[in-house]
């Protein structure tokens, strides 16, 4: 009989442990998203600010995210990167993202845009280096990769994310963690990405399944406590 009664008090606790570690990992999980949540809205606060912003002359020295910026100086093409991206219709292809040294003598890089595999190191998609090219874009901040990206084959110039430590070993030149992705309607090679406020944002509707999901397992768990 001892031993039926230390069984089942052995279960109830076991059942306990589940129902608790379930309801912390859930009610995290909501939580989570809701500081993704205020995360995306801020972003989608700074992108709109930076498509109504006025172009101002670039400086290294400027942190604002999605600033719209102009500047003049020259393209580096021999040291540019490709880095693998889809386009609008989830094709594969390549970034082609060209060092830029302003008449400050000052270094960034600037996203061109978006161009085929096949015209990967192709020269049609880069002009006269000789002249001075002035260039407005908005300024974006270079972003951590997550941790499934794969690691860049510097080899092949082929890159999966902007490491500015890869970047010095591979040019040769020191870069801050901004890029100016170039904004120029006139360029149809590399066709330039479109930066726009019409980004995913789901994390309310995430946080309140999260939620939801505790709370029908406290319901559960008060049930089969009352039924046994």
């Amino acid at each position: 009989i001892f031993g039926e009664v230390n069984l089942k008090l052995k279960k109830a606790f076991l059942f306990q442990l589940f129902v608790i570690f379930f309801i912390t990992l859930f009610c995290a999980l909501g939580t989570w998203q809701l500081y993704r949540l205020q995360w995306k809205l801020e972003l989608i606060s700074e992108i709109t600010f930076g498509l109504d912003s006025r172009p101002i002359e670039y400086s290294s020295s400027i942190k604002k995210n999605y600033q719209r910026v102009n500047t003049k100086g020259k393209f580096y093409f021999d040291k540019q990167i490709y880095v693998y991206s889809l386009n609008e219709k989830g094709k594969p292809g390549y970034d082609v993202v060209t060092p830029f040294r302003t008449n400050k003598n000052e270094n960034v890089l600037i996203n061109r845009g978006w161009i085929n595999k096949e015209l990967k190191d192709n020269p049609i998609i880069n002009f006269d280096k000789e002249t001075d090219q002035k260039i407005v874009g908005l300024l974006r901040k270079i972003y951590k990769p997550n941790i499934f990206k794969p690691e860049n084959d510097i080899k092949n110039n082929i890159w999966f994310s902007i490491n500015l430590e890869d970047l010095k070993e591979a040019t040769g030149e020191q870069f801050n963690e901004f890029v100016i992705f170039l904004e120029d309607n006139q360029v149809k090679t590399p066709i330039p990405k479109k930066i726009s406020i019409d980004v995913p944002n789901n994390h309310l509707k995430y946080a309140i399944t999260w939620y939801s999901i505790s709370i029908s397992i406290i319901f559960y768990y008060l049930y089969f406590r009352r039924k046994k």
